[in-house]
């Protein structure tokens, strides 16, 4: 198991936001990730318009989860039409 820090931004809208933040987490567990921390940073402007947004949530998750694992979460997240972006990176 690696650990990994995932940087999701997710649309200001409170039942976008809730739904996709619920679906992320189902998605986390049926791949047997282990959150270890969750930082909400909060409403921050975007760099560029993204699927039509100037602003998001932004919110940080540490997880443990096998490499082989990471890829799957990846297609599945491209999916997840409530996420606006995401990023993983490994923690050494």
């Amino acid at each position: 198991m690696r650990k990994y820090e995932l940087m999701v931004i997710f649309p200001l809208e409170d039942d976008q936001h809730k739904a996709g933040r619920e679906q992320l987490l189902s998605d986390l567990e049926a791949n047997s990730a282990e959150i270890e921390k969750v930082d909400e940073l909060g409403d921050r402007d975007l760099a560029y318009e993204v699927k039509k947004r100037r602003r998001g949530k932004y919110v940080l998750f540490t997880v443990k989860l096998d490499p082989a694992k990471q890829a799957v979460l990846d297609r599945v997240f491209k999916l997840n039409g409530n996420l606006l972006r995401y990023l993983f990176i490994r923690i050494e």
